[in-house]
């Protein structure tokens, strides 16, 4: 899939050497089609890394995607340039003042999992754009905290904080085959979780489908019946290296940590494996884009939108 996105964004060249097609917006603007509108808040402290990671991602497809990174208003960062940022990110405030919509939202994970939702500081922003992405955006996928966090706004489902970190590479059971952002998945595959929180199966379960679970790191993917809230509860985007990264962040901090489960290659600290992740995450954030956004959100997505609203606002 050509991703539009910012001319001279950090990471284009080297995705583009992995034979990622990235348009940029002048070429992408003479084209007589309309891409899907993709929102990214970036709430990932490397927000570089995050980037590209997201973007291969969202590059296994055929379709157009205009991409748009968000970043908080509320809370500056402290490990991304505050010229980048603004060169590159747009604020929530920005969205709203020029009334855009979208076709889909990813919310990435934060590193403010063991804080009380209202302690974090962009809690109230974020809450915010929930609420925001209720009426402007067709199909939401949140990702690890974030994912915790949508549970709880809008479900009231709390998270809890485990005896010791949910830390490797884990196996997972695919239980609804049948549902489209499964479509072409294997009955197990193996992904990357980093968390020191979870939330209960059968909390969820009242809310949502339960889509994809680990006997040892619990609850992977959960989806609404509607398919407008995706909910993935790792970290399938994460580079061969990036648990060994945090892994070596944390000891160099002093904090006391296992080596990650199932992840260095005969348990050797600093081996890291294979990808033996890619190809699940690749196909479920191609189906997400395909199924829960490509194919049913209108042309005209504002005018939709607002009647959507309207008659909503009407039946209450």
């Amino acid at each position: 899939m050509p991703i539009k996105v910012a001319q001279n964004l950090q990471g284009i060249c080297e995705l583009e050497k992995e034979g990622i097609f990235a348009m940029e917006a002048g070429r992408a603007e003479s084209q007589d089609i309309r891409p899907l509108r993709l929102a990214i808040l970036n709430l990932m402290p490397n927000k570089e890394v995050t980037e590209k990671q997201l973007l291969r991602l969202i590059a296994n497809s055929p379709l157009q995607v205009e991409v748009v990174f968000l970043r908080t208003g509320s809370y500056e960062s402290k490990n991304t340039n505050s010229d980048y940022l603004t060169n590159f990110y747009k604020t929530f405030d920005d969205i709203i003042k020029q009334n855009q919509k979208f076709d889909g939202l990813i919310i990435t994970g934060a590193p403010v999992e063991r804080m009380a939702f209202a302690s974090v500081e962009y809690w109230e922003e974020l809450s915010s754009i929930f609420k925001w992405a209720e009426k402007n955006v067709y199909s939401s996928l949140y990702i690890c905290w974030a994912a915790q966090a949508a549970m709880y706004y809008h479900y009231g489902v709390h998270k809890k904080e485990v005896s010791k970190k949910i830390f490797g590479l884990f196996n997972h059971k695919v239980l609804m085959p049948q549902n489209p952002i499964l479509r072409g998945f294997d009955s197990e595959f193996i992904a990357p979780h980093s968390r020191h929180t979870d939330v209960a199966i059968d909390d969820c379960k009242k809310f949502v489908d339960i889509l994809a679970t680990s006997s040892d790191a619990g609850l992977y993917l959960a989806a609404s019946t509607d398919l407008r809230k995706v909910f993935i509860f790792g970290h399938g985007e994460y580079d061969n290296d990036t648990l060994h990264l945090e892994y070596i962040r944390d000891k160099q901090k002093g904090i006391k940590q296992d080596k990650p489960k199932n992840y260095y290659i005969k348990n050797k600290e600093g081996v890291v494996p294979p990808i033996t992740w890619r190809a699940h995450q690749s196909l479920l954030f191609s189906n997400w884009i395909n199924y829960c956004v490509y194919q049913r959100t209108p042309f005209n997505l504002t005018n939709y939108l607002e009647e959507k609203n309207n008659l909503k606002a009407t039946l209450t």
